[in-house]
Parts: C-alpha cells; structure tokens; sequence
C-alpha cells in the first residue's frame, strides 16, 4: 500500500478556460462588471477551422478581461504557466497602462496577487485625483 508522503507536491491540471471561468466567478462575486469577447469557429472554404473573435478595428491582442468597479478598470490577460505574450498583445497592454488602466498577466500561479487585486480599493489620493477631473 502507498503512504501518502507530505514533503510530495501535486501539480494540478487546470485549463486556461477552468482558470478564466474562475477568475471571472470571483471577480462577480466581488461586485465587478466582467467582459470577455469570446472567439468563434469558422470553418474556412479548404475545410480548417479557425478561432477568430468578431472584433473591428484593432482587436487583436486585446486582452481577455475586462473589469470594472468603481473607479477601476483593469486588464488582465490570462495565460498558462509557459504563455508568452504575442507582439500584439504586448502592445495593448502597453496602451492600456499609458492611458491609465491597470494592467495584469495573471497566471494559475498568480492566485493569491488576483485575490489581493481584486479585494483592494483604489489609494485615496487616486479616489481624489479622479474627482477633480470630473
């Protein structure tokens, strides 16, 4: 018989769509407005499928959360363990940090920073800046 040994770790199999639907779950749960723009098969005239999301413009790369509370935004994308980001989704993310979004690459490993992000209010002297561009 197997003695379970406690110095033995564990590595979970958890997809990126187990991980996103978690995310997203705690984040409602926490009283953010949550968007995900979810991609679409198409079936090409040669017979291959292909994801594509239904985006105009410069959709691209564009990051797979969006969160809203208050006044927060945050972008998230989410990747496994070994994700790289692409060319394009760098540059959102870049973008979106310059014009004042906080921006994440959140990981499975991430856990314990997505629950900190996601619980924290905004520092007062930002409460304060935002009310005087109003």
């Amino acid at each position: 018989m197997n003695k379970f040994n406690r110095s033995q770790t564990f590595k979970l199999k958890v997809t990126e769509a187990d991980f996103q639907a978690t995310v997203i779950k705690l984040a409602q749960y926490l009283g953010w407005k949550v968007a995900h723009f979810r991609g679409v098969r198409v079936l090409r005239a040669n017979g291959n499928i292909r994801y594509q999301t239904p985006v105009q413009g410069d959709g691209k790369g564009f990051p797979d959360l969006v969160l809203v509370r208050r006044a927060r935004i945050i972008y998230a994308e989410l990747k496994s363990e070994s994700g790289k980001l692409s060319p394009e989704q760098q540059e959102w993310l870049k973008a979106l940090a310059a014009a004042g979004g906080e921006v994440y690459i959140w990981r499975l490993s991430d856990w314990q920073e997505i629950q900190e992000v996601l619980t924290r209010e905004l520092p007062p002297n930002k409460l304060e800046e935002l009310a005087r561009e109003v």
